[in-house]
């Protein structure tokens, strides 16, 4: 195993600038997320840590080597790729020995390898097929093990679990995430997925248009965001943002509306400020006789352990969840009122978060 640092690294495709100083130092034996929207450069950062891209600037290590300019098969690395990349015509165990096999192992070796990964994964009733008598969920369970039996200083998986079903990703995930607690090897996972994030990571990098937008665990993302984007990227539902002015101690909303302001926002902000006043649907509570906002019911939905409800605030739909179950017409109104000690306040022009 092995700690993994990325020391201000820069990636151009011709005069394109993708990667534009990221650092990131990732601790040996820890699971790091690198997560963000498509085109946002983590795949190509996983790339070049993997040695299949070319770095522009910076420098790449992998414990105590930088790796730069080493070829991908010396920097003792084993990736996990979105299309399994099998050989068809392999049965699972030659595929999964087959790297063992270029480097002139042992039988015994090899075998003894094979056999643990195939234990670990649950893959031993498998290892006479061929991929194509596999499922999706196998398919991948045998690119993880393929990894696996290098023993690698440190896993590289490039979402993984996109070509999934939604059920499937669940389980997968889990197994992934399972099979880090037993391994205890560095990994580095690339998605589009926050679930995916949130659920796996011990520690998450935010990426947006090559840059890094915020790190941390996944509780310090979701509780305590940078600014406007990682607070409505991290979370499902997403963040609600409604705009409005400073004013009086109180954010004012459109149509006389005020909103309390969040207590860690207190001081933070200017009069006359122009703020997004962000809340997650899981921090607004229902209020009574003349307290909280009167927000219009737009729909309804009930999952059967909570229940959604859209409404609008000011003009801004807003979604709640509630635990208890409800029975709101589209059209009504209720009163709504924000946690302010949960709450956030963002700077409409910069989109920071505005905390003490």
């Amino acid at each position: 195993m092995a700690s993994v640092t990325i020391d201000q690294v820069q990636k151009y495709f011709g005069q394109t600038h993708i990667i534009k100083g990221v650092s990131v130092d990732i601790a040996d034996g820890e699971f790091c997320v690198l997560v963000g929207p498509s085109g946002c450069g983590k795949s190509t950062l996983l790339r070049m840590i993997a040695g299949l891209e070319e770095i522009s600037g910076g420098h790449i290590s992998i414990g105590d080597r930088v790796v730069n300019d080493m070829p991908p098969k010396e920097r003792d690395i084993a990736m996990v790729f979105q299309n399994y990349a099998l050989y068809p015509h392999m049965t699972v165990r030659d595929n999964m020995a087959f790297s063992l096999m270029l480097a002139r192992k042992s039988k015994d070796f090899i075998e003894e390898r094979v056999s643990k990964a195939a234990d670990i994964l649950g893959l031993k009733a498998l290892l006479e097929r061929f991929p194509r008598q596999l499922s999706g969920g196998q398919r991948q369970r045998v690119a993880m093990g393929r990894a696996i039996v290098r023993d690698p200083q440190v896993f590289l998986f490039d979402e993984p679990l996109s070509n999934l079903d939604a059920k499937l990703r669940v389980a997968m995930r889990t197994e992934i995430k399972e099979l880090h607690q037993r391994l205890k090897t560095t990994s580095i996972y690339v998605t589009h997925d926050q679930i995916e994030a949130m659920t796996m990571a011990d520690k998450i990098v935010v990426m947006r248009d090559g840059v890094v937008e915020q790190t941390g665990s996944p509780l310090e993302l979701y509780d305590f965001p940078a600014n406007q984007f990682v607070a409505g990227f991290i979370g499902s539902p997403a963040m609600n943002f409604i705009p409005g002015t400073v004013r009086g101690g109180q954010v004012a909303l459109e149509g006389g509306l005020a909103l309390p302001m969040p207590d860690n926002a207190r001081g933070r902000a200017a009069e006359g400020q122009q703020v997004v006043y962000g809340t997650r649907p899981e921090h607004i509570d229902m209020a009574g006789g003349g307290d909280g906002v009167p927000t219009e019911v737009v729909v309804v939905e009930p999952t059967g352990a909570d229940t959604q409800v859209f409404t609008k605030i000011a003009g801004v739909e807003v979604t709640s969840i509630f635990r208890e179950r409800h029975d709101f017409r589209p059209g009504a109104t209720i009163r709504l009122k924000p946690d302010a000690s949960r709450a956030h306040l963002f700077d409409a022009t910069s989109g920071k978060r505005l905390a003490a």
